[in-house]
């Protein structure tokens, strides 16, 4: 096909979502370099993706632009060879095997922990925050690690195991706020060791191991977004593993991202660059994996929250971005943008959801008091 007909195809596509080539809103899209059009067609939105970052393509509003292309299921239009790759390796291989599993901490979770202290909140919580009543992120991040705790039920002596702990901002706050014990775990070794740093001097002891190694038993459970990192091969794997974790009478609070429809595979994109082997689940894949070894309590949906977390990471990065800039080049910057953008563009889709679910072994003799 010729320049004029692949862009042409692409205008088409793009109309869908009411998004002009080289427009003057905010969401429209500046083209740079004409190969953009074949590139998108042949690689689908992993060469939509590495377009940006190599300066291919601008647009003012990536979130408003990501949003609107989804709204549109124009994700769905740009199969390529690339995703029909991706299906394949999904299907016959595990990519979040045991030993694959630390495959994703050596890749992002070990970045500089700088980048990640100029990018979070003051307790490094790298998940969605809590919005209803908050201004701020740090904010929201308290509001959101109080409701889990709420949620919880937790009580002082209680021992609570945290999987996927990150820097131990989750298992600091409950040692200091409800006197409990915390063994975190994470598959981070940059992550661990300022998480021990952290947590110095309480009751939290943390671990750099996977989820499948551990021998204990707890009387609570939380994993705040780890869960997209386990993959639809071991879902049953990790909630029996869970229950065997758990107490008869405790309960296990699972927060993370959710998808509309089941899917094996993640974005071509985000699988290179950002989370590698990660995959996002749906209800439909969370519940069969948990069925048989617990009973639903209850479902708290509040996605659009991650949008403005996301959001919020952004500005923060930007700010900051003077300072890390000595550390990292200008391609970095560009991906790291596209990331975060795409991402908040996602959840305001209403694509992406965020998801607290609360599990008992048995059920609650009383009842499931639930606080929102």
């Amino acid at each position: 096909m010729s320049d004029i007909s692949l862009r042409r195809r692409i205008e088409e596509l793009l109309d869908h979502a009411d998004v002009v080539i080289n427009g003057e809103r905010p969401w429209d899209i500046r083209v740079n370099n004409r190969n953009l059009y074949r590139r998108i067609l042949a690689q689908g939105s992993l060469g939509f993706g590495e377009a940006y970052v190599d300066g291919w393509w601008e647009t003012d509003s990536l979130d408003q632009l990501t949003a609107r292309l989804l709204k549109a299921k124009l994700d769905e239009k740009f199969r390529s060879f690339v995703v029909l790759m991706a299906a394949l390796k999904a299907k016959l291989l595990n990519c979040q095997s045991a030993k694959r599993a630390y495959q994703v901490g050596e890749r992002h979770y070990n970045i500089d922990n700088d980048l990640y202290r100029s990018m979070l909140d003051e307790r490094m919580i790298y998940s969605c925050g809590y919005w209803r009543h908050a201004e701020t992120l740090d904010e929201a991040q308290r509001h959101k690690l109080l409701l889990t705790a709420r949620k919880l039920h937790l009580e002082k002596g209680q021992r609570v195991l945290d999987i996927g702990c990150g820097w131990g901002g989750t298992a600091r706050f409950m040692a200091e706020e409800f006197g409990v014990e915390v063994v975190g775990i994470t598959i981070s070794t940059a992550q661990a060791e300022l998480a021990r740093e952290n947590c110095r001097g309480l009751p939290v002891e943390i671990r750099v191991q996977d989820y499948r190694e551990l021998r204990w038993i707890f009387d609570r459970v939380v994993s705040i977004g780890m869960f997209e990192h386990v993959g639809y091969k071991n879902y049953r794997t990790y909630f029996h593993k869970v229950a065997e974790l758990l107490k008869d009478d405790g309960l296990f609070l699972l927060h993370t991202i959710g998808g509309n429809t089941p899917t094996e595979r993640t974005d071509p994109w985000i699988d290179k660059y950002i989370f590698p082997n990660g995959m996002i689940p749906s209800a439909q894949q969370v519940c069969s994996g948990f069925e048989g070894d617990f009973v639903l309590e209850d479902w708290h949906n509040f996605g659009l929250d991650y949008d403005k977390t996301l959001m919020a990471w952004y500005e923060n990065f930007q700010c900051a971005w003077p300072q890390l800039k000595d550390n990292y080049d200008e391609r970095f910057r560009r991906m790291w943008e596209y990331y975060l953008l795409s991402c908040a563009g996602a959840f305001r889709s209403r694509s992406n959801q965020l998801w607290q679910i609360v599990l008992s072994k048995q059920g609650l003799p009383d009842g499931y008091h639930c606080p929102r």
